[in-house]
């Protein structure tokens, strides 16, 4: 898709932003009597922000023809990404509590990649290809152990309080989760895959905003087969994010729900991943209940990751 509004001179895209929005605020006739300016400040205001989300957000105008934002909930959601053609998607993955808050706090500290799997005999294939591979992961929440491997430790396991520079800068991470890993590897064949949540979503939003994809998938990782509240509210910060107005003609119903969902609990995240599943488990067992600031850490990291054709996630931007 073309990039409109990213011109060779940004200055000259602020400056007619400008224009417009002193233009807007003079009304249609701004040398008539006052009397004559009929426009409401809704009007104005709703015009306003349309030109701020062109000059200031540097999509295109009106980000169309981008197909209505999708917003998918449940491992049987995404595993059905299977069967569609993704040559055009982008597809943004969340598993905030913790699978890509921990992927982003590893790169952060200097990890130089991580490889998701989705079982736990893949990761061990991996690691007896490669020795110098770190091994984390977890089954039911915790690290994975000797008992489900038939002897190895892993390294690590889910929480991104694990993932220190003194531990992993440098090395390469081999991951698998419950659900986290399952749908990155669901989104293999989409033509760009983000891994996002609350620790890098502005990085995320601007990574979207320099290349607007024609299509756009926000997948929800889920809690075991069911939904994940969290990742609902992951998806809808960054539908905020990237459609700030909330216009509903962007958004399947799906995504709808998700928006509406973040706009009622925005003011306090970490109380509000407290509601959910996942966080009421965590915030249960002592050692793991920081957890969840950890991943309520709003803009923590200022770099997109992405997973890329070899299957690797990285920092990028």
């Amino acid at each position: 898709m073309p990039r409109t509004g990213v011109g060779r001179d940004w200055r000259v895209g602020l400056r007619r932003g400008a224009v417009e929005r002193r233009r807007i605020r003079a009304g249609p006739e701004a040398g008539a009597p006052r009397k004559r300016q009929t426009r409401s400040l809704l009007e104005k205001r709703a015009l306003l922000g349309s030109a701020f989300i062109r000059v200031h957000l540097r999509l295109p105008v009106l980000a169309l023809p981008m197909k209505p934002i999708e917003v998918l909930y449940t491992p049987a959601d995404f595993e059905a990404l299977a069967r569609r053609d993704l040559s055009a998607t982008t597809c943004v993955v969340f598993d905030v509590l913790r699978a890509t808050s921990s992927m982003v706090t590893a790169l952060a500290a200097g990890a130089d990649s991580i490889r998701p799997l989705a079982t736990i005999a893949e990761a061990l294939a991996a690691r007896a290809a490669d020795p110098a591979v770190l091994l984390a992961g977890e089954r039911d929440g915790l690290r994975i152990g000797a008992a489900l491997t038939g002897g190895v430790e892993f390294d690590f396991g889910n929480s991104p309080r694990e993932f220190t520079p003194a531990r992993v800068a440098g090395r390469r991470l081999v991951m698998t989760t419950t659900n986290g890993t399952r749908a990155l590897r669901a989104c293999a064949g989409a033509a760009e895959v983000f891994v996002s949540g609350f620790l890098n979503l502005a990085a995320t939003a601007a990574a979207l905003q320099a290349r607007p994809p024609a299509e756009l998938v926000l997948v929800g990782s889920g809690t075991f087969e069911e939904a994940a509240w969290e990742d609902t509210l992951g998806a809808g910060a960054l539908l905020d994010l990237l459609v700030p107005d909330g216009d509903a003609g962007r958004f399947t119903d799906g995504a709808l729900l998700a928006w509406h969902a973040y706009r009622a609990h925005r003011d306090d995240l970490a109380a509000a991943l407290g509601l959910g599943r996942n966080g009421r488990r965590l915030l249960a067992r002592p050692e793991l209940a920081a957890d969840v600031a950890a991943c309520a850490a709003r803009d923590a990291v200022s770099r997109a990751a992405r997973m890329g054709g070899d299957g690797l996630v990285r920092l990028s931007g």
